[in-house]
């Protein structure tokens, strides 16, 4: 952990997640843990009171100050950096209220947010998607590891998995259950025929697809699908390679995304930026300048004119 960090910088942890979802629990346990100790103090900010308490004798035994942290308005940079000059922290962990939008997270200039985890308890996961989607959405943004606990029972874990990678696709995500992880997720039934000579992806289910074809290659490379989206072409692109999309809304109506996979086609020359085209494609994983690393590739063998949808991809 330690030499890693730069001395100047000051690093916080950030731990977050709705109420009763296990931010303390987990928080306990990896303050516990061998590869998590510090030489000097750490800080634990604690932004709500959950039902679990902090255990006296572990904060002492890593020597950590805890403080209440009891409104957003109190969380200024000029808070924190009093917290700093008080409490002369090696670094700082962050417990999150859930209530907060964390987009509103201020901090002092050198401070920086080594990582970030975000705690879901499965068994209200539904109910905060419906509800609560704008908050769910700035909290998963920008974690590292997503943690969905108490997931026993619950049948749609591939449905889960989708409507997190659709607000951060780079995030490892990992379900628990009462026996621990679980890794066997039943391959949902996907709402288009994968054994088809041509896959076809209806509008309804192009954000399916899209997020699926990123997060399982081993499903889709060498298969060809079929679908329509609107077209965007870029100067930085080779000749005859231009993208085929939908506007999607990862998150809330401030979160309006295009997503397409980039495509290689003859046609590709005559094409017009927003035009809408129906694509016929065999996908393959390779490098490419937008996905830094390996992506899906389409190479169509047929593009031609089609009406436009006017519904926006939802997950």
């Amino acid at each position: 952990m330690g030499p890693m960090i730069d001395d100047n910088i000051m690093p916080l942890f950030v731990i977050n997640g709705f109420l009763e979802a296990g931010k303390t629990q987990f928080l306990q346990f990896t303050m516990d843990q061998d590869y998590f100790q510090a030489d000097g103090r750490t800080l634990l900010l604690v932004c709500e009171e959950g039902d679990t308490e902090y255990d006296p004798k572990l904060l002492k035994r890593t020597r950590t100050d805890l403080v209440a942290i009891d409104s957003l308005e109190e969380l200024t940079p000029a808070k924190l950096e009093e917290l700093e000059i008080r409490y002369n922290p090696e670094r700082v962990l962050l417990e999150w209220n859930g209530m907060w939008n964390q987009d509103d997270l201020k901090l002092p200039k050198d401070w920086t947010v080594y990582q970030q985890v975000t705690i879901i308890d499965g068994s209200t996961f539904d109910l905060y998607v419906k509800n609560m989607k704008p908050l769910l959405g700035a909290m998963v943004r920008n974690s590292e590891l997503i943690i969905c606990n108490r997931c026993d029972g619950i049948e749609d874990l591939e449905g889960m998995r989708r409507t997190l990678l659709a607000m951060n696709n780079q995030a490892e995500i990992v379900f628990e259950g009462e026996d621990g992880e679980i890794t066997q997720i039943s391959e949902a039934d996907l709402p288009y025929d994968m054994s088809a000579d041509v896959i076809e992806i209806a509008p309804k289910d192009y954000g399916i697809w899209y997020i699926d074809c990123m997060d399982k290659p081993d499903r889709y490379r060498g298969k060809t699908v079929e679908f329509t989206g609107m077209v965007l072409k870029s100067d930085n692109f080779p000749k005859n390679y231009f993208v085929p999309g939908r506007m999607a809304m990862t998150c809330c109506e401030a979160d309006m995304t295009f997503l397409g996979y980039v495509c290689k086609a003859r046609e590709a020359k005559n094409l017009e930026t927003r035009q809408w085209v129906k694509v016929r494609a065999r996908i393959e994983y390779e490098e490419w300048q937008d996905y830094e690393g390996v992506g899906p590739v389409l190479y169509a063998d047929m593009v031609e004119p089609a009406k436009p949808i006017r519904d926006i991809v939802q997950f």
